[in-house]
């Protein structure tokens, strides 16, 4: 075995802490657990960047459907001060949770869109907005 846990490969080291954390089957942690699973995968990357500064991380989005991130980020949603507040799709937290099926219907089919490809974001508008002091926000004139 190589420096820090690593196993010497034709290639290089591969860490055993690489291997990929999103492959078996779906298994929805309670948000307790989620959010524990979460810190540990953040302080995990934080932790290799600070380490190898130059190590590329190339399979994030795969933590992006991980059932814990997903269970994760809906309880900050529903946390925040904003949740009584319908999204971009209309339909508000409380709204989600009296579904037939609830929370975990609603993120597993938000995980098999993401998964498959098949979510598309909309599209983000820009507003400009203009600033009282122009000298603070680029080229904007207002008339005297």
């Amino acid at each position: 075995m190589g420096k820090g846990g690593s196993v010497p490969v034709k290639e290089g080291n591969v860490m055993s802490e690489d291997a990929p954390v999103n492959t078996g089957a779906v298994a929805w942690p309670d948000d307790f657990t989620a959010s524990v699973m979460v810190r540990r995968m953040q302080a995990k990357l934080h932790r290799w960047a600070g380490e190898d500064p130059s190590r590329c991380f190339g399979d994030l989005f795969n933590l992006v459907y991980d059932p814990a991130f997903l269970v994760c980020a809906l309880q900050r949603v529903a946390a925040n001060a904003g949740a009584k507040t319908a999204g971009i799709d209309g339909v508000t937290v409380a709204q989600i949770k009296a579904r037939e099926g609830g929370e975990l219907e609603f993120l597993a089919q938000l995980r098999d869109s993401l998964k498959s490809g098949g979510y598309r974001p909309v599209e983000v508008r820009q507003v400009m907005i203009p600033k009282e002091n122009p000298g603070n926000s680029g080229n904007w004139e207002f008339p005297p």
